[in-house]
C-alpha cells in the first residue's frame, strides 16, 4: 500500500505540499481541481500544473478525488449523456496525464451529511458528529447554513454554494428516484465510461454513502456488502471498484468491517481508514485513529487490507481539531498526521509479523 494525504490544492487548503512532505511514509496525495463544478471538464493543462505543483514539492498525485457526478446522471434526465460524454472527456485527459486512480460518489444532493463540524470532546479536540434526532428536528432547506456556520470559512466539498442555493430543484429531480433507479442510473453511468477506464487503466472506486441509510429520504444505495457485490456484478469489470471508507461503511454497525474488506478482494482501489466513537446506534462522533479511541478495531480493518493484498493508496481520513488549528473541519494537519504514522505502525507490525510466521512455516 501507499500511505497518502488529501490535499484541496494551494488556494483551499491551510495544509501544504510542504508540510505533508515532512509526514513519515506519507509519499502521495489525493487530491482534485477544487474549483471546478459537476459537469465541467478538466483540461490536460489544468490537470498538467497540479501534477507539476504536487512534483515540484517531492510528492505525486496518487488519485484524483472526486471528479463529481452530475446531478443529470444520476437521476437519469434526459441530457445525461451529454453529462457523460463531458466526464469521459475528463477521465480521458486524467489518463493522458498518467492519472490512473479516481474516486467519485453516488450520493443524491448531499455527499455527505454531519449534524455538526465541531463538537467538543473531552480532552478538548472538536470533532464532526451526527445524530439521527437532529436531523428529524431540521428541514433539508436548513441544512446548508447549519453546515456553513460551522466550516471556519471553507467551501466544503458537496456542500458548495453555487449546488445548495438550489436545494429545492435538487430534491425535485429525486422525487421519482428510489434505489432501484438509482441502481440502474448509476449502471448506465458505468457502462458507458468503463472502454475509456480500460484504455487508460483507470479505476474507478466508489464512496459508499455517509451515512449510510437514507437522510431525509433521499435514496441511499452504497451502503453494505450485498448492494456494493451487485453494483460490481451489474458491471463486471475490474476498473469498476470501490473507496473502501471504514467511516462511512461503519456508520452501520451491522456492517463487518474486516468481513468487507475480504469479500471485495481484488476491487478495492483505494481505502479511507478512520475511526468513529458510537453514543448510539444513530449517534456518534468522529475520533482519533486509535483503536482504544473509537468503536473499530483498527488493526483488524489494517490486517485485512493486508491479506487480501492491497496494494493501492491508503489515507487518513477526517481527524480532530487538536493544539489549536483552524482548518477544514475534518481536515487539519495534526491528528491527520498522527493517523498516518499509527496507520503506517499498524502496517509494519503487520507485515513483519506475516513475514516471520512465513519463515517459520519455511523452517518447519
Amino acid at each position: 500500500m501507499e500511505m497518502t494525504f488529501r490535499w484541496y490544492g494551494s488556494k483551499a487548503d491551510t495544509v501544504t505540499l510542504e508540510q505533508i512532505r515532512q509526514i513519515p511514509g506519507v509519499t502521495g496525495v489525493i487530491t482534485t481541481l477544487y474549483d471546478t463544478q459537476p459537469g465541467e471538464v478538466w483540461s490536460r493543462e489544468r490537470i498538467r500544473g497540479m501534477k507539476r505543483e504536487v512534483e515540484e514539492a517531492g510528492l505525486h498525485i496518487a488519485g484524483i478525488e472526486s471528479v463529481n457526478v452530475h446531478d443529470a446522471i444520476k437521476t437519469g434526465a434526459p441530457e445525461r449523456d451529454d453529462y457523460i460524454d463531458r466526464y469521459i472527456e475528463t477521465l480521458e485527459n486524467l489518463g493522458k496525464e498518467d492519472i490512473h486512480l479516481v474516486c467519485y460518489n453516488f450520493m443524491p444532493v448531499f455527499d455527505w451529511t454531519r449534524t455538526e463540524l465541531a463538537r467538543r470532546r473531552p480532552d478538548g479536540s472538536t470533532v464532526l458528529a451526527y445524530t439521527q434526532e437532529a436531523i428529524d428536528a431540521i428541514r433539508s432547506e436548513e441544512m446548508f447554513a447549519a453546515i456553513t456556520a460551522d466550516a471556519n470559512g471553507s467551501v466544503l466539498p458537496g456542500w458548495e454554494p453555487e449546488r445548495m442555493e438550489h436545494i429545492r430543484e435538487l430534491f425535485a429531480m429525486y422525487r421519482d428516484i428510489d434505489e432501484e433507479k438509482l441502481f440502474e442510473n448509476l449502471a448506465y453511468f458505468l457502462r458507458r465510461i468503463m472502454p475509456v477506464c480500460d484504455e487508460y487503466g483507470i479505476n474507478m472506486a466508489i464512496h459508499p454513502d455517509d451515512p449510510a441509510w437514507s437522510v431525509f429520504g433521499l435514496p441511499r444505495i452504497i451502503t453494505n456488502q450485498e448492494n456494493i457485490l451487485r453494483m460490481m456484478r451489474m458491471v463486471d469489470n475490474p476498473h469498476n471498484g470501490v473507496t473502501f471508507c471504514s467511516g462511512s461503511y461503519g456508520t452501520n454497525l451491522e456492517n463487518d468491517l474486516p468481513g468487507m474488506i475480504r469479500a471485495l478482494k481484488g476491487r478495492i482501489h483505494f481505502a479511507h481508514v478512520r475511526n468513529l466513537k458510537f453514543h448510539s446506534p444513530t449517534n456518534f462522533e468522529e475520533s482519533a485513529h486509535l483503536s482504544s479511541d473509537g468503536s473499530f478495531d483498527m488493526y483488524e480493518i489494517m490486517r485485512a487490507l493486508y491479506e487480501t493484498g492491497f496494494d493501492g493508496p491508503i489515507r487518513p481520513d477526517h481527524g480532530r481539531m487538536i493544539w489549536g488549528e483552524t482548518a477544514m473541519p475534518g481536515y487539519g494537519l495534526y491528528d491527520r498526521a498522527l493517523g498516518a504514522a499509527y496507520l503506517n505502525g499498524l502496517w509494519e507490525a503487520i507485515e513483519k509479523a506475516a513475514r516471520r510466521e512465513r519463515g517459520e512455516a519455511e523452517r518447519s
